[in-house]
C-alpha cells in the first residue's frame, strides 16, 4: 500500500468542516509522507477540537528511537495478534 496522502484544501476550510479551533499556516500539499509533519484535529477534553501540527508516525513503546515511526504506516489484520506492535 501507499504511504502518501495528499491536502488540497485550505486550511480555513479544513478547520470549519472539523469545527475546530486553532490557525495553522499549512500550504496545499500533493505528495505527503510518513515522518512529515501534518495538520491533525484532536480533542483533549472530548469536547472542544483543535488543530496542531504533528509528525505522521507511530511510535512503539518497544522502540529504541522515533526513526521507526516511518516505517509504521499500514497494519495487516491477520497478523493483528502475532505482532508486538499491538501488545
Amino acid at each position: 500500500m501507499c504511504g502518501r496522502f495528499s491536502l488540497t484544501h485550505s486550511m480555513e476550510t479544513v478547520i470549519a468542516t472539523f469545527q475546530a479551533s486553532g490557525h495553522i499556516d499549512y500550504p496545499k500539499r500533493y505528495n505527503i509522507a510518513p515522518s512529515q509533519r501534518v495538520p491533525v484535529v484532536g480533542t483533549s477534553d472530548g469536547k472542544h477540537r483543535k488543530m496542531a501540527l504533528m509528525q505522521w508516525g507511530l511510535i512503539p513503546s518497544w522502540a529504541r528511537g522515533a526513526s521507526i515511526g516511518k516505517r509504521l504506516i499500514n497494519a495487516r489484520a491477520e497478523t493483528i495478534e502475532e505482532k508486538p506492535l499491538f501488545e
